[in-house]
C-alpha cells in the first residue's frame, strides 16, 4: 500500500495517541503516506483529513485523549454512509485504514472492509470489554485514575466514619470496578456480571463494624447505576452516614501509563504490518503477552468471561 489512514472512534482512551504515533511512524518507515482522519467516521465521510509525518506525531505519546479527535457517527451506520466513506477513500487515494476504538468502531471497519477498503481494528476502550483480547488501550490508566480517586475518598471516609459508594465506568463490563475494588480494599464490589444483595452487603458492613471497622468503600459499576439509592439504603439501615460519588469521565483523561503506551505502540505497529500485506477485516489484540489478529466478525461474536475467582477473592479479603 502507498497510502493509509488512521482514525479514532467512539469514546477516547488514554494511549490512543501512542497508537496513532505507532501507525504513522511504522507506515512512514515502510515508504507509505499516512493521513490522520479527524473525528472518526464523520471525518472520513466529510473528507476531514490531514497528512501525518514523523514530526506531527512527535511529543504526543504522553498525552491523554486523541490528537486526531473522535466522534460517534450515526450516518456511518447506514449503507449510504459507508459508501460515502468509500468514495472519499478512493478520492484521496487511501488504500487501507487503522481504526482505533471499540465494538461499534469495529462494525464500521467490517462494513468498510466489505466494500473493498481493508481496515484493521485496534482495541481502544477503557472498559476492557473487547472479547478477543486480554487488554484494551486505556484500561490500565483508567483503573489507576479510579484507584487514586478512591484512595482520596477513603481518606475522608475514615475521617468521618462514613461509607462511600463509588461508581466507576463500565456500562457493560465490571472489570474496572472489580480491580479497583480489590486494589482499594472495598468491602463490596457490585457489577452487572454477578448477582448481589444489598441486605448481604449491609450484613457484611454490620459485622465489620462490630469488629471495629469504622469506614467503608463500595465500588459500583456504571452498568448497575443507582449509586445514590444504594447509599441511601445503607444509611437508612445501618445509621452510617453514606455518600455516593460518580467518578464519570475523569477516568478517561490523564497521561497514559507505561503499559498503555507500550501496548498501544505494539498494536499500532502490528496493524500496519497487516495492511502492508493487503490484509483487512481483522482486529489485533493481546493474548498471553503476544499480539494476535482475528477476523472482525469473529471478534465481535466472542464472549468475554468474567474473572469470577477474582470476584470471590475480593469478597474474602474484605471484612
Amino acid at each position: 500500500m502507498k497510502k493509509i489512514g488512521v482514525l479514532t472512534s467512539g469514546g477516547d482512551a488514554p494511549g490512543m495517541n501512542a497508537a496513532v504515533r505507532a501507525v504513522a511512524r511504522t507506515g512512514i518507515s515502510k515508504g507509505m503516506e499516512v493521513v490522520g482522519i479527524l473525528r472518526g467516521y464523520n471525518g472520513l465521510i466529510n473528507g476531514d483529513i490531514k497528512t501525518l509525518d514523523a514530526r506531527s506525531v512527535s511529543g504526543i505519546i504522553q498525552n491523554g485523549g486523541t490528537c486526531i479527535y473522535t466522534a460517534r457517527c450515526l450516518e456511518f451506520r447506514e449503507k449510504a454512509g459507508v459508501l460515502k466513506a468509500k468514495e472519499m477513500c478512493i478520492k484521496n487515494g487511501i488504500e487501507g485504514i487503522v481504526v482505533i476504538g471499540g465494538d461499534g468502531s469495529f462494525r464500521g471497519a467490517a462494513d468498510l472492509s466489505a466494500e473493498g477498503i481493508p481496515c484493521i481494528g485496534v482495541p481502544g476502550t477503557i472498559d476492557n470489554d473487547i472479547s478477543m483480547t486480554e487488554y484494551t488501550i486505556g484500561y490500565d490508566t483508567a483503573m489507576n485514575t479510579a484507584m487514586e480517586l478512591i484512595d482520596k475518598l477513603n481518606d475522608t471516609a475514615s475521617s468521618h466514619d462514613r461509607c462511600s459508594v463509588v461508581e466507576v465506568m463500565g456500562r457493560r463490563a465490571g472489570y474496572i470496578a472489580l480491580n479497583t475494588g480489590i486494589a482499594c480494599g472495598a468491602i463490596a464490589v457490585i457489577t452487572t456480571e454477578m448477582p448481589y444483595s444489598i441486605d448481604d452487603i449491609i450484613a457484611k458492613i454490620s459485622t465489620a463494624r462490630a469488629g471495629g471497622k469504622n469506614h467503608f468503600i463500595i465500588v459500583v459499576s456504571e452498568g448497575i447505576g443507582n449509586s445514590e439509592a444504594i447509599a441511601r439504603e445503607i444509611q437508612d439501615k445501618t445509621g452510617i452516614e453514606s455518600r455516593a460519588t460518580i467518578l464519570g469521565h475523569v477516568q478517561r483523561g490523564g497521561r497514559p501509563t507505561l503499559r498503555d503506551r507500550v501496548e498501544a505502540s505494539k498494536l499500532g505497529y502490528y496493524a500496519v504490518e497487516l495492511l502492508e500485506q493487503g490484509i483487512g477485516n481483522r482486529v489485533v489484540g493481546l493474548k498471553d503477552g503476544h499480539v494476535i489478529d482475528v477476523d472482525i466478525q469473529e471478534a465481535l461474536s466472542m464472549k468475554k468471561a468474567f474473572p469470577v475467582e477474582d470476584y470471590k477473592m475480593a469478597d474474602i479479603l474484605t471484612f
